[in-house]
């Protein structure tokens, strides 16, 4: 039997590189014309010299002496793909002509530090033969972005690649400026002023609405609200969420909805040894959520889950997980991968539930149209579609005191910089941020991750994509456009220094970090967070602690 890749995986690739004889799919090159929401192995191929158990930064590739019935149908599911998805040449697009690199040392300004951001570092810091100077700016006291504040804390081996980040921010070539924001500690004038370029890489942070009556009642909230509380993100952590009714409603059915869903369902003994908030794990353990609805608008084989996540639900102790409909025969047909994916739903479809159980209930063709509520949400009413009404859409009405819709993320505006307000990302060809009025690049300026294409793929996406950034801005280097940067290498740094004390470099992220895994260690858990934004200056600072946790 071969290696087999295992939910989580983090799609980074970098496992396809290690692999002699090549039997890791698709390659970054062969994404370019199949989209995949995971890495598979050729069970034909691999000859299990675990070359990529030691590459993979989140643990998903397991040997197969490993196997457990949990990861048993990832071994289907790895072989089936080879059986019918052939092997694509991506098209020669040719690198960008980089010219003969000037003299000189560039200098490059990264906003934001999670996966898309240190990716870009990391690539700027790799390329051969470049002099490199990058410096590193988060608003928040911590650097991880995604990583610590997205990945739901039950996805522990997906929050390992942290550490195949943390060495990139440790690069010499790379200075790290935490709890510093543009435009508040430094504006968008003053990074130009100091570097050739500005790559901004800050992700999406706003969210998609509804737009349907009542949105806006307390007790409907946006589902990354609810990810960030429980978290532990330093500006949501005071958020209060109505857990005392049997029943929440989840709008979307993306991997999101799903964390969501599987987070208030789970039993508080699955969680406590988790990083998952202080606060968040006392408030689950009071909750009274039996029931978790996720709503699809369209059938089960447009779902947005990934195959994985879907699996993984039935593997939840305590919980029951059903579905109002199954894919149907001419759509579960297509391939093999489709008939796994339309099987473990077909399973859910026709499960009963147990007495006593927690459920998570997935219904399809429900598309919302008001909550209900006066003071505050009571419910939900969405009109109910599908094959089985010949065409005649009926209403039904959902009680929930909690409604999280989960229906994308954007991006928002970054002062001084062109954005398109419609599709919520930095305008750009290639990475390169263009002013759509005239379609002219704007000099030095860049973007990578989801503010650049929008909120798609997981977190080793990001990797090719910031890849091409930095192509395009090695390449603009090269050929002279950047221009040429007059103020001392040092001068930024002097200004930060004067105009913002409370700035935490990486030796003080380091004594924060130290502080959380003490005090989990304590508690039997990977790491306590400190939630509170002052006291996490303060103990990176070494200074008085205000407030712990």
């Amino acid at each position: 039997m071969a290696h087999v890749v295992t939910q989580p995986c983090c799609n980074d690739a970098s496992c396809v590189a290690v692999c002699p004889v090549d039997c890791i799919h698709p390659t970054p090159q062969e994404r370019v014309n199949i989209r995949t929401e995971m890495l598979f192995i050729d069970p034909g191929a691999c000859i299990d010299c675990g070359a990529c158990v030691d590459e993979c930064p989140v643990d998903a590739i397991v040997p197969p002496e490993d196997i457990i019935s949990a990861t048993e149908p990832f071994v289907e599911l790895n072989a089936a793909y080879f059986r019918n998805v052939p092997r694509a040449e991506a098209p020669d697009e040719g690198e960008p002509e980089t010219g003969t690199p000037p003299l000189g040392t560039l200098r490059v300004a990264i906003v934001g530090s999670g996966p898309s951001a240190c990716y870009a570092a990391d690539a700027l810091c790799g390329t051969k033969g470049l002099d490199v100077e990058v410096t590193i700016l988060e608003k928040l006291p911590t650097p991880g972005g995604l990583v610590r504040y997205g990945v739901a804390p039950d996805h522990a081996a997906t929050k390992g690649i942290s550490a195949l980040f943390a060495r990139t921010l440790g690069r010499k070539s790379c200075t790290v400026h935490l709890n510093t924001e543009v435009g508040v500690h430094v504006t968008h004038d003053e990074l130009v002023r100091h570097h050739h370029a500005v790559i901004y890489a800050s992700g999406a942070e706003g969210d998609r609405r509804l737009g349907i009556p009542g949105e806006d009642l307390p007790g409907t909230v946006a589902a990354r609200d609810f990810v960030l509380w429980y978290n532990g993100h330093p500006d949501h952590a005071d958020r209060t969420f109505d857990l005392s009714g049997e029943c929440a409603v989840v709008v979307g059915n993306g991997n999101v909805a799903l964390d969501v869903a599987r987070i208030l369902t789970s039993d508080v003994s699955r969680l406590i040894g988790t990083d998952i908030a202080e606060h968040a794990l006392e408030a689950l353990a009071a909750s009274m959520i039996r029931e978790v609805v996720v709503l699809g608008r369209r059938g089960p084989e447009h779902a947005a889950f990934s195959t994985a996540e879907l699996l993984g639900l039935g593997n939840l102790p305590g919980v029951d997980v059903t579905a109002s409909h199954s894919y149907d025969l001419q759509a579960a047909a297509a391939d093999e991968l489709t008939r796994i994916r339309a099987s473990i739903l077909d399973r859910y479809h026709n499960a009963r539930p147990v007495p006593g159980n927690r459920r998570i209930h997935l219904q399809f063709f429900r598309s919302p149209v008001e909550v209900i509520g006066a003071a505050a949400t009571d419910g939900l009413r969405v009109e109910v579609t599908g094959p089985e009404l010949d065409g005649e859409p009926g209403i039904e009405d959902l009680t929930a005191g909690l409604v999280l819709r989960s229906v994308g993320f954007r991006g928002r505006p970054v002062p001084g910089v062109p954005f398109d307000d419609e599709v919520g990302v930095l305008p750009n060809r290639g990475g390169a941020v263009h002013d759509p009025a005239t379609g002219t690049p704007v000099r030095g300026v860049y973007t990578a991750g989801w503010l650049k294409r929008g909120p798609s793929g997981v977190i080793g996406s990001n990797r090719s994509c910031s890849e091409r950034t930095v192509t395009e801005l090695v390449s603009d280097f090269a050929a002279g456009r950047l221009g040429v940067v007059e103020q001392d290498p040092s001068a930024f740094g002097r200004l930060l220094a004067e105009r913002h004390t409370d700035r935490v470099d990486l030796t003080a992220w380091k004594r924060l970090d130290a502080h959380e895994r003490k005090a989990g260690r304590a508690a039997g858990r990977p790491r306590v967070k400190v939630v509170d934004r002052v006291g996490m200056v303060d103990v990176a600072l070494g200074r008085q602690v205000s407030k712990a946790v």
